[in-house]
């Protein structure tokens, strides 16, 4: 008698299930209080790229890699619009000199100073032999 009940609730949950899983999912974000400007201003972006490689280490290896300043400038002239647009958003991210790997160490004596008060804290002693 109590399988036919057991059967009846499982067809009851497939059923729900499948309608949970129908209903599209809602995304919502925080909108921006002021109008965002779709506007390109060429001037002001290539004003930054300039700046930029009027930098020593970027001068220097821009030299090494073989272009003078005429061929940077011309290079310059050809992108579009949005490619300058783009190119002075990402100058930000750009780690000329690379990664002197002190996050690295930090981490790595941030780690062991955890890992010698975990082992004052429960009691434990290392002894190398």
């Amino acid at each position: 008698m109590r399988i036919p009940f057991f059967k009846q609730v499982s067809w009851y949950l497939v059923f729900a299930l499948f309608l949970i899983s129908i209903v599209p999912k809602a995304e919502a974000g925080i909108s921006p209080s002021e109008m965002v400007s779709t506007v390109i201003d060429r001037a002001h972006d290539m004003e930054r790229v300039q700046k930029a490689i009027e930098s020593k280490m970027i001068r220097e290896r821009l030299g090494k890699l073989g272009f003078t300043e005429d061929e940077i400038a011309s290079r310059l002239g050809r992108l579009t619009d949005q490619q300058v647009h783009q190119l002075a958003l990402n100058l930000d991210s750009l780690k000329v000199a690379g990664d002197d790997g002190l996050g690295v160490i930090v981490l790595l004596l941030v780690i062991a100073i955890l890992v010698v008060i975990l082992l004052q804290v429960t009691g434990h002693k290392v002894i190398v032999k």
